[in-house]
């Protein structure tokens, strides 16, 4: 080898040897080349979209769980077949099918009706029923078939249904006591009774007809116990304000309008704090109620004065007293004779 050559090697190998910072960033830059390529994420790697979420998957905060068996309570905005505030209906039920919660089949436990609800914005879970109380409240329904002669040669399945449904609520709410989850249906029965006996029709409501053209509706709002009137008619709302403040004397008394310009009185009874109490509000609302019936239509106060002076008055809330209640089953408070609303 040459001496030129020798001497290129040697400046060579010097070089390499005294920049370690040179010998650094080449490395660096040979390790970054190497590196495969970046890729955007993506939110779903897949083509297809993932599955839709299952049971309580789609009711924010709630882990996945299947809604078929629970015991659940509704309003009106949860049906999506038809409007709900029905008279037979009392607002609990059983879920047959609960897949998703935006959409379950449910069966009500007053009127067994079977209903189609969505209960993914608003969810109470009452309680639980086993498999076997499910599969008996199917075959009841027509869902499955009957188990045996009897059951196919059954007159009245469809009383049969109610029956064992409405037991079965009561069960439910006995067990479970007085609580603020319960409270709106325990009223919702009690009201119940009550437009049974004054105003017996379709809907949960007690109709009073003030004048030709002049009708008032009487409905509960069951979450704040309080009774709303709507009146219909040009000059009915001042006649029946004074009526409210004379016969509800010392209860706030509210006055509105709704969408369609109907004037809409709200009066409050207080939220009950146990069963008891409950009673007692359903009582005051009776009483009232037959004041302003005995004031606006005489004549029909009468004929339903007679009927509950012979059937007596309806309180199914009256089965679920504990048996230190049992020796008192009406509320401590004067009990007129009739539809507990004579008027004097």
């Amino acid at each position: 080898m040459s001496k030129q050559g020798s001497y290129v090697n040697r400046r060579r190998c010097q070089s390499l040897a005294c920049g370690p910072a040179v010998n650094k960033w080449l490395l660096l830059g040979l390790a970054f080349c190497c590196l495969p390529p970046l890729r955007p994420r993506r939110m779903y790697p897949t083509s297809q979209p993932p599955p839709r979420p299952e049971a309580l998957s789609d009711v924010p905060g709630l882990c996945e769980l299947p809604l078929t068996r629970a015991v659940v309570q509704y309003r009106d905005a949860h049906e999506l077949d038809r409007a709900g505030g029905r008279l037979r209906d009392i607002g609990l039920a059983v879920v047959l099918e609960g897949r998703f919660a935006s959409s379950v089949r449910a069966i009500d436990l007053g009127s067994a009706d079977t209903k189609f609800l969505d209960l993914s914005s608003e969810l109470v879970v009452l309680d639980w029923v086993y498999e076997p109380t499910l599969a008996h409240i199917r075959r009841l329904a027509g869902f499955e078939p009957a188990g045996g002669p009897e059951a196919a040669g059954d007159p009245e399945p469809a009383r049969k249904l109610e029956r064992y449904c409405f037991d079965l609520a009561l069960r439910i709410l006995e067990r479970k006591g007085f609580t603020p989850l319960t409270r709106p249906t325990l009223l919702r029965i009690g009201y119940r009774d009550l437009c049974k006996d004054l105003d017996l029709h379709e809907g949960a409501t007690v109709r009073i007809a003030m004048a030709p053209g002049e009708l008032a509706r009487v409905r509960l709002d069951y979450d704040a116990n309080a009774l709303v009137f709507a009146v219909s008619g040009a000059g009915a709302g001042l006649v029946l304000e004074r009526a409210l403040r004379e016969v509800f004397a010392g209860l706030p008394l509210s006055r509105a309008r709704n969408r369609r310009g109907v004037a809409v009185y709200r009066i409050r009874f207080g939220v009950p704090v146990d069963l008891q109490d409950a009673r007692r509000s359903l009582h005051r609302m009776r009483h009232g109620l037959g004041h302003l019936v005995a004031r606006f239509e005489p004549e029909r106060y009468r004929a339903l004065h007679g009927l509950v002076t012979a059937f007596g008055e309806r309180e199914t809330l009256g089965r679920l007293a504990r048996p230190a209640e049992t020796a008192s089953r009406q509320p401590n408070v004067p009990t007129p004779s009739g539809l507990g609303m004579s008027v004097h």
